[in-house]
């Protein structure tokens, strides 16, 4: 296959085969394409595009290039979801135990956070001993013993993606919407999955702003779900606030422990069972019952110690994870808050330590915000906005001037 003359037909709008792209994958993840030459091939896709066939094909060859996650014969279905990334976004820690309280299997494969997003694997690694990293023969074991497994990419799952992905960061084509489908669906569907919802955010702290660009999204990531035989749904969510009351990792898994006995934030809540209920056997009341009575409770606490984790922590991770600074922001006038920006409070986390501006920054688990007040609440002169975990007073002094700006009272 010439390449150069691939990269041509790309560029001038042509439609390129299953074949074609088959093999342009397998061969730059064997390292026979260059970076130079996949390059200026993702660019064309960035300009032109791909169609509806293209792009299957594309997330069918990526999906290839690794292990695909195999089951025993006649065993539970096998149930996921995927967010598009969002601030205070810790519903894949409440759902999966949620769900794994079902007669369902949960194989939940997550990423880690980058940017202004925070990441799934990032959280339960907060909790001491979680081990994100499992076998596929001691996941399969975890499955079939408490229905779920929480694991992070494996190295031989879309190494295509993986290799991708790093050309795509650097070269200003993340934005592309079939790389993006192909990238995100890769992924999910290496885990074999029958029922998959995913949760398409749009708002400041997502990375789709408006609506109609998280309607395209969404629609264009169901498209190529369903042609590859996996009931998909979507769920459009605004991002314009943080979910819940907690950005950071440590305090995101306190506020998940707090929802799964029962105490949760209502929008949390409320999302949680939303994507439950579209992928679950079992009705939206027992599922809100589940949350309720201790149930997913459990299967939570299940979950952490078959992973490595200690499951007495818990109920102390904020303790365990201090930030030697906390600082109530006050508000400098009474009123009714009007904004909380989602992405400048998750701007301001990043700027404290709790995410990542390159892949192989470290993370630091105390640092974040709590007790985030909600759009609409009124309060009173000098009263708390949220609290401040910093890990130094530079870092605190580089975030108030930006949280002044994205919290709006009247």
């Amino acid at each position: 296959m010439h390449i150069p003359s691939l990269i041509e037909r790309k560029r001038d709008g042509e439609e390129l085969s299953p074949n074609e792209i088959g093999e342009l994958i397998d061969g730059f993840t064997r390292g026979e394409i260059p970076d130079y030459q996949m390059s200026a091939w993702a660019m064309a896709v960035f300009f032109r595009g791909m169609t509806p066939n293209e792009t299957e094909n594309l997330t069918t060859a990526m999906m290839q290039s690794g292990r695909v996650l195999h089951y025993p014969a006649g065993s539970p279905p096998k149930v996921d979801k995927h967010s598009t990334g969002g601030i205070g976004d810790q519903v894949s820690l409440v759902l999966a135990p949620l769900l794994a309280c079902d007669e369902v299997w949960v194989p939940m494969i997550s990423g880690r956070g980058l940017g202004i997003t925070g990441g799934t694997l990032d959280k339960l690694e907060s909790i001491p001993g979680f081990d994100v990293n499992l076998e596929e023969a001691r996941a399969l074991r975890q499955l079939e013993k408490i229905r779920v497994f929480m694991i992070g990419q494996t190295a031989d799952i879309c190494p295509a993606d993986k290799k991708l992905y790093a050309l795509r960061d650097v070269t200003g084509t993340v934005p592309s919407q079939p790389l993006i489908v192909a990238s995100i669906m890769s992924k999910k569907l290496a885990e074999s999955l029958d029922r998959l919802v995913l949760d398409v955010k749009f708002g400041s702290g997502a990375f789709m702003k408006t609506c109609a660009e998280a309607t395209q999204l969404g629609e264009a990531m169901t498209t190529v779900v369903e042609q590859m035989g996996v009931a998909v749904t979507h769920v459009l969510t605004p991002m314009d606030e943080p979910l819940g009351h907690a950005v950071g990792n440590a305090l995101e898994v306190a506020e998940a422990v707090e929802t799964l006995q029962g105490r949760g934030p209502a929008d949390l809540v409320q999302l949680t069972l939303d994507l439950a209920a579209k992928v679950a056997g079992a009705p939206r009341p027992q599922l809100e019952r589940w949350l309720q009575d201790g149930t997913a409770w459990k299967r939570f606490v299940a979950l952490v110690e078959a992973q490595g984790g200690d499951a007495g922590a818990l109920e102390k991770i904020a303790t365990i994870h201090s930030a030697p600074i906390i600082y109530p922001l006050p508000a400098r006038t009474g009123g009714v808050i009007r904004r909380i920006d989602a992405g400048t409070i998750g701007r301001a986390a990043l700027f404290l330590g709790a995410g990542r501006a390159h892949a192989e920054d470290t993370i630091d688990f105390a640092v974040g915000f709590s007790q985030i007040k909600k759009v609409g609440a009124r309060v009173e002169p000098n009263e708390p906005l949220l609290i401040v975990h910093a890990r130094t007073d530079q870092a605190l002094a580089s975030v108030l001037p930006l949280l002044e700006k994205g919290i709006e009272i009247a």
